[in-house]
């Protein structure tokens, strides 16, 4: 009982968004918003100590990895074995993108929602990792440049 009850109050739950306050999309969805976290970001105080430099997000290999928001490529190629996307936007933020097959170049100009490259297997992440520098090459938590979902929850009909 206590498993449809969950799965009902699971259902019941919609996600709406308004006009994002920023010019970046999920670069896996295309939208305003990111629903589908495997691994938060833990970005640690100093550049050499551990922590994890960005987010995971759900998504199969193979499949295609968009540009978070307008841009210019920034790099497109392999690093230490992983092939890696850049991103440079015209705020300051560089996004990037891994493990990805490059369908761009270094110099492209690219437009949120492009798609940049397609997913490739890794050891590491669990889906596209995607990373966010400032300008500072500080690292900041990508999910920051998105909206927050409006989350709602309707009452059941003919619960009881």
């Amino acid at each position: 009982m206590r498993t449809l009850q969950t799965a009902l109050f699971t259902a019941a739950i919609t996600l709406t968004a308004t006009a994002p306050a920023t010019a970046y999309v999920d670069p896996t969805t295309g939208k305003p918003y990111a629903t589908r976290i495997t691994r938060s970001a833990d970005i640690p105080e100093k550049d050499w100590l551990p922590g994890h430099r960005g987010v995971d997000l759900a998504l199969d290999m193979g499949a295609d990895v968009l540009a978070a928001a307008d841009g210019t490529v920034a790099f497109a190629g392999v690093v230490a074995g992983t092939p890696v996307v850049s991103v440079d936007h015209a705020d300051g933020i560089r996004t990037t993108y891994q493990p990805v097959y490059a369908l761009v170049s270094t110099g492209d100009e690219v437009t949120e929602g492009t798609v940049i490259g397609r997913l490739a297997a890794s050891r590491e992440h669990d889906g596209l990792h995607w990373g966010a520098r400032t300008g500072g090459d500080a690292y900041i938590n990508p999910l920051t440049l998105l909206d927050t979902p409006s989350i709602r929850l309707k009452p059941m009909v003919g619960s009881g």
